[in-house]
């Protein structure tokens, strides 16, 4: 199984403030969806409970959060109490590819302990203020390929869609 994380990080990486969205980027929410779609999506708490309601547990994706709360429950969702416990279970589903996709502390956790094959980046090209961030990528990680979008009507900014491995 192949182990993805996706991520919307600034040009200074940050990804989000008061656990929520600094930007609004349609494309890039279309991209993650269909990105996706049909896999395990792999979560920590307050970034579950980040997501509005109504799009929660996010649609045609087996959602799995992990809380260190041992009586959280998440309708529709598996709960677990770690990165890898999240990772066991798409792995017994037979997921070819699981999605870790945040917040910022699962990110650290999973890039920290070596668990990410590959990552799937919106790189937004502006630098935001904030207070969670993605950790920057090291010399191991490989840009595979990079698709260039421009500020336009719907989209305040430039952005790109990166796809790196190891």
């Amino acid at each position: 199984m192949k182990v993805s994380l996706i991520v919307a990080a600034s040009e200074n990486h940050v990804i989000g403030k008061d656990n929520d969205l600094i930007w609004h980027l349609p494309k890039d929410m279309k991209h993650f969806k269909e990105t996706t779609q049909g896999h395990f999506v792999i979560m920590g708490r307050k970034n579950f409970e980040s997501i509005p309601h109504k799009y929660r547990p996010l649609p045609n994706r087996t959602n799995v959060v992990i809380t260190r709360q041992d009586s959280y429950e998440a309708e529709g969702c598996i709960v677990v109490n770690s990165v890898e416990e999240a990772l066991s279970k798409a792995k017994e589903a037979n997921d070819a590819e699981a999605f870790i996709i945040g917040g910022g502390e699962i990110y650290r956790l999973a890039m920290d302990n070596n668990l990410v094959d590959r990552i799937y980046i919106t790189r937004v090209h502006k630098n935001y203020e904030g207070d969670t961030f993605f950790p920057e990528l090291n010399e191991d990680w490989k840009l595979i390929s990079a698709e260039k979008h421009s500020a336009d009507e719907k989209h305040a900014c430039d952005y790109s869609f990166e796809v790196y491995e190891k």
